[in-house]
C-alpha cells in the first residue's frame, strides 16, 4: 500500500477530543505515516506539541493564526522560538493574512480599523518568517482573500524561509509565483468537489515534487465524505483523485509528496 503524509492536521481540535486513539489508528490502518497537527495560537500550540509526544506518527507545527492576530502577544518571537525548541516541532505556523474573516467592526467605528487590523496580521506573520529565518524551520502559510499581500511579505524572506500554502485554491499563474520564491503549495479534499474545477487545472498545472497533500481536518472532508469530519485516513481519498488528475500512480505519487514533506519538514541539524 502506497504511504502518504497529512501535512496539514488540527488534532487538538474539540472534534477529535472524545476518539482521538481511534482516529490514529484508522490513519494507520489508510497508510498515512506521518501526520502534521497544527497550532493556531499559544494553547493550541502547546497541545499539538503534547500530541506529538504522545503518538510516534504524530509531528507539531506551532505558530498563531491570523484571524487570532488581535489576540496575539505583541511580541510572539520569544514564545515561538521556546516552542520551535521542541524535538518534534517541525515547522512553523500557521500564520499569515486572511482578509476574508476580518474581525467585524459595529457600525461608526472609527475610520482606518480595517487597516490596523491587515497591519497586525502583518506584523504577526513577519515574526514567524523571522523566527523561521533564525530557525531554519519552513513556515506554513494561511492565505485567503490577500495573495497580493502574502507575497509582498514573503519575497523579502526568498532563499532563507521555506514555506508552503497550504489549502492552495488559487490559479496555476499564483502557482508560479509561488514557486519563483522557492516555496511549496498543498492540496486539500477540495480537489475532489465538482465545484473545484480551478483547484483541478492549477494541480494539473503543478508539477510532482512542487506540492504536498492535507486534509485540514476536521474541515473539507473529501468525497464522498464531503459535509462529515474529515480526519487524516482521507488523505487516501485525496490522493487517489490527485493521481488521476496527474495521471501518474499512487506510487509515483507516493514517493513525489513524501519525499516533497520529508524536505519540508526535516529540522535543521543541531548548530546548523
Amino acid at each position: 500500500m502506497a504511504v502518504f503524509y497529512d501535512t496539514h492536521a488540527h488534532l487538538g481540535r474539540r472534534e477529535f477530543a472524545e476518539d482521538l486513539p481511534q482516529v490514529i489508528a484508522r490513519a494507520e490502518a489508510a497508510g498515512i505515516g506521518r501526520i502534521i497537527t497544527i497550532g493556531t495560537d499559544q494553547a493550541s500550540s502547546e497541545r499539538a506539541v503534547e500530541l506529538a509526544e504522545r503518538y510516534p506518527q504524530v509531528y507539531a507545527a506551532v505558530g498563531w493564526h491570523p484571524s487570532q492576530a488581535a489576540e496575539a502577544p505583541e511580541d510572539f518571537r520569544p514564545a515561538l522560538r521556546e516552542l520551535a525548541g521542541h524535538r518534534k516541532v517541525v515547522a512553523l505556523g500557521e500564520t499569515g493574512l486572511d482578509y476574508y474573516r476580518l474581525p467585524r467592526r459595529p457600525e461608526g467605528a472609527p475610520a482606518g480599523a480595517e487597516a490596523r487590523d491587515k497591519a497586525r496580521q502583518a506584523d504577526l506573520f513577519r515574526q514567524h518568517l523571522e523566527v523561521a529565518a533564525e530557525t531554519g524551520l519552513g513556515c506554513i502559510i494561511h492565505q485567503r482573500s490577500s495573495l497580493e499581500d502574502t507575497l509582498a511579505l514573503v519575497r523579502p524572506f526568498a532563499g532563507r524561509v521555506r514555506g508552503v500554502f497550504h489549502c492552495f485554491a488559487e490559479d496555476a499563474a499564483a502557482g508560479r509565483r509561488i514557486a519563483d520564491l522557492g516555496c511549496l503549495v498543498s492540496f486539500t479534499g477540495i480537489v475532489t468537489y465538482k465545484n473545484a474545477p480551478l483547484v483541478r487545472e492549477t494541480l494539473a498545472a503543478t508539477p510532482l515534487g512542487q506540492f504536498m497533500l492535507e486534509t485540514d481536518c476536521p474541515f473539507l472532508a473529501p468525497m464522498p465524505y464531503r459535509g462529515k469530519r474529515c480526519e487524516p485516513a482521507y488523505v487516501r481519498e485525496i490522493a487517489a483523485a490527485v493521481a488521476q488528475v496527474k495521471g501518474c500512480s499512487l506510487d509515483e505519487l507516493s514517493a513525489a509528496t513524501c519525499a516533497a514533506a520529508e524536505k519540508f519538514f526535516a529540522r535543521p541539524a543541531a548548530g546548523g
